[in-house]
């Protein structure tokens, strides 16, 4: 288990929806965006059209909210675990939020597909932040294909790292960081790197924090310990979607000037780096001489 026995979570935070939307999502930021490119680059071989993959049925869509979940609800569902995930996420990063002047980010948990500011965030485009409309995006069948398809190891902790993950470029966000970064060029030293290695090492930070974070409404901490095991779960899947792997995955070589996430080693390197320091300042990627 993951979240401590006691805990109850209910802040209506994260939305649901279910329908279709008109095409992927491109615009946005995030460990979605590895996949999308992956599909295009790898999967096309330049033989097809790519908008040709990008295009959805179109179709009603239906909302809703994530109800009341108990700690041990969260440690079993997945649509849960996102809820007090969200949940341990805010209280992490409000007194950051608040100094920068900004709202707490919306998330939504989707089925199939869903229109955004960013475009249509779709199963196959991956967890994703559009900074347009500061909003979460993700579809739990993603961590299926975390383990299927990328070979992660899996587990709670690794799903709550890529929510962590995104909820760090909404951070990036709030505090100019995304505005000021160059997000357009690629390559092993590129902004776009740099940007998605601080957003690891962010989510590390909560990883750090969480376990010591007491949440007000019931007065226990929202995450018990963090084993070791559970600790190399989330490494596990930070390496999962570094640029490097997620290229050999498709069968071809590894093309440092085409990376637009960092390689496997440095992911797991900048999370890390936020889980021991567990402050803004040992996340700056940006200054870092080596990556």
């Amino acid at each position: 288990m993951t979240f401590q026995e006691g805990g109850s979570f209910n802040s209506g935070r994260v939305g649901t929806r279910s329908g279709a939307g008109k095409g992927m999502a491109i615009g946005g930021g995030g460990i979605g965006a590895a996949l999308v490119t992956l599909l295009i680059v790898f999967l096309t071989r330049g033989q097809a059209d790519p908008t040709q993959l990008l295009q959805g049925a179109g179709g009603a869509e239906t909302e809703g909210t994530v109800g009341e979940c108990s700690a041990d609800q969260a440690n079993s569902d997945r649509v849960c675990r996102l809820s007090a995930t969200v949940d341990s996420l805010d209280s992490v990063w409000q007194a950051t939020l608040t100094q920068a002047g900004a709202e707490l980010p919306a998330v939504w948990s989707f089925t199939d597909q869903t229109d955004t500011p960013c475009g249509t965030a779709s199963a196959s485009s991956g967890p994703f932040y559009c900074p347009n409309d500061q909003a979460i995006y993700l579809d739990v069948g993603f961590f299926d294909d975390l383990t299927t398809q990328l070979g992660a190891e899996g587990g709670p902790l690794a799903e709550e790292y890529v929510v962590a993950h995104e909820y760090g470029h909404h951070i990036q966000e709030a505090t100019g960081i995304m505005a000021k970064a160059n997000r357009g060029g690629t390559g092993a030293t590129s902004d776009s790197v740099r940007v998605e290695l601080q957003a690891d090492c962010f989510a590390g930070i909560w990883a750090g924090k969480a376990a010591s974070t007491v949440d007000p409404d019931t007065g226990v901490t929202y995450l018990k310990p963090i084993t070791q095991q559970e600790l190399e779960t989330a490494l596990d899947a930070a390496a999962a979607v570094g640029d490097d792997h997620i290229q050999q995955q498709s069968g071809g070589g590894v093309n440092p000037d085409s990376f637009t996430h960092g390689t496997s080693a440095q992911r797991q390197k900048w999370f890390t780096k936020g889980y021991q320091g567990k402050t803004i300042a040992s996340c700056d990627t940006f200054s870092a001489s080596s990556l």
